[in-house]
């Protein structure tokens, strides 16, 4: 067999196998797409129920607040306050469930990797900021039912103690899950439980699909 005819045929079995090569990767990309696709329908299942129970605690939240600030008196004042502030909260946890399962649901898994990725991680940034601006809620639990008349008629030291120091290590509680809800923690178990309710488990697992795709294809598809 001449040298030319060597070349020639060793092109062509290059060929064939790059052309394999190339249709094994999109073959494992889809593959890859479906699991992904699978651990976030759990999470639109997860999402559509929370709204709906978004719905139906917010407007119990609305109804006891409409009730307190048409009877109001100086004795309610905190509760107002409080139950205002976990209100507005819960609204924002409402409309982020809502943008969250638009995200969810608009995932382009036809794209390169990186796109997938990219929408994955908004989507997963999305849910930790959720979960920060929700936990902003639990200090005014610790106030609903302080009284302005409290200021007048002195409950007791005991009673003062503990209303501060309850209310001081909600405070800081908030403050300190505030601090360390981000991405740079989220290898933390505790950071991935505190997200779990809010989606954050499916997302990881989703992006840990695509993350083993990259490792093993060493290029963007």
């Amino acid at each position: 067999m001449e040298e030319r005819e060597i070349i020639s045929l060793w092109k062509a079995q290059d060929a064939k196998i790059e052309q394999v090569l190339t249709i094994n990767k999109q073959l494992l990309k889809e593959a890859i797409g479906q699991k992904a696709q699978s651990a976030l329908r759990s999470l639109t299942f997860l999402l559509t129920w929370g709204i709906i129970l978004f719905v139906i605690y917010i407007v119990i939240l609305g109804n006891i607040l409409f009730w307190a600030v048409s009877t109001y008196s100086s004795g309610v004042s905190y509760f107002i306050l409080s139950l205002s502030a976990i209100f507005l909260i819960n609204i924002k946890g409402l409309s982020d469930y809502i943008r969250h399962l638009y995200m969810a649901n608009h995932v382009n898994y036809e794209g390169s990797v990186s796109e997938i990725q990219k929408s994955l991680t908004l989507l997963q940034l999305s849910v930790i900021q959720h979960s920060r601006t929700m936990f902003l809620q639990v200090p005014f639990f610790s106030t609903l039912f302080l009284s302005i008349n409290w200021m007048v008629h002195s409950p007791g030291l005991s009673y003062i103690v503990f209303q501060v120091s309850l209310t001081g290590i909600f405070i800081y509680g908030t403050y300190w899950l505030y601090r360390n809800l981000t991405i740079a923690n989220l290898d933390k178990k505790w950071l991935q439980l505190l997200i779990s309710g809010s989606g954050g488990k499916s997302v990881m697992k989703a992006l840990a699909f695509y993350k083993e795709l990259e490792e093993y294809n060493h290029v963007d598809l």
